[in-house]
Formats: structure tokens, C-alpha cells, sequence
């Protein structure tokens, strides 16, 4: 046997023995089983941290920012509101919507009020409220 006529036979061996892994494993990721989805991590908890409002996107009317899994906006009439950012459904962060008053998850549609309470899917949990307390520019955000 000469070196060409190897190489063909082990390649088509390991072709061979390859195709049916490969097959498998794309008609298992095709499937319409959402249990191997991964679960977006829990909303964090014992939450009690300060933020200076004086600087950064928190300065101005519909400024957001996202800090130890949470986001803190502040709404286009000045108050601060303070939800989980993990998206419910998958875990992506979600985005304040300063126009709309509300958080959209940008990698499937999920809509949230300013509370966190799910207004459209594909998420079916609402996203966890915090408390926000300011004192002059000192923002108190906690569970």
C-alpha cells in the first residue's frame, strides 16, 4: 500500500466514523427542547450600594447604567428607578428605554415595565424592583 492509498482509507474511516457524531449533534441543537437553554442567573440579593448622580450617565434625565446585576435609570422626570439586570428569559442584560419609560431586552423582544413586570415575552418573570433613595446627589440603592 502506498502512502496515497493509506490516506484514503483512513480518511474515509474517520469520515466515516464521524458523519453519524456530527448528525447527531446538529439535529439535537435543532431541537425545540428549551431545557438545555441556560438559565439567566438569579437576581442578586442583599443589595445596599451608594452612586454619586452628580457625574456619568446617571447626570442626566434618561441616563442608565448597569452595576452588580442591576440597572439603575433615571426616568426623563428625574426619579430613579432600579431593577435586576438579567433578562428572565435567557439572561441577557437588558436596556432602559428613557422614551418609553421601560427595559428591553435587545437579544429577544422581551419588554418590562419601570416596576420590572413582564409586558410582552418571551420572558414570563418579572425582573426583580430595588429601592432607591436619594440624598443630594448620593444614590442608595437596596433590597
Amino acid at each position: 500500500m502506498n502512502r496515497k492509498e493509506f490516506f484514503l482509507k483512513v480518511g474515509f474511516g474517520a469520515t466515516a466514523a464521524l458523519v453519524p457524531a456530527c448528525i447527531a449533534g446538529l439535529a439535537s441543537s435543532c431541537s425545540s427542547d428549551n431545557s438545555t437553554l441556560p438559565s439567566p442567573a438569579p437576581a442578586p440579593s442583599g443589595v445596599d450600594f451608594l452612586l454619586d448622580t452628580s457625574i456619568g450617565s446617571l447626570a442626566t434625565n434618561g441616563g442608565y447604567l448597569i452595576t452588580q446585576g442591576i440597572v439603575v435609570a433615571r426616568t426623563n422626570s428625574g426619579t430613579f428607578i432600579a431593577v435586576s439586570a438579567a433578562c428572565t428569559h435567557e439572561g441577557t442584560n437588558v436596556n432602559y428605554v428613557a422614551s418609553a419609560n421601560d427595559f428591553l431586552c435587545p437579544n429577544h423582544g422581551a419588554q418590562f415595565s419601570s416596576s420590572g413586570v413582564v409586558t410582552r415575552g418571551p420572558a414570563n418573570t418579572n425582573l426583580k424592583q430595588y429601592n432607591t433613595s436619594l440624598t443630594g446627589n448620593s444614590l442608595r440603592v437596596y433590597s
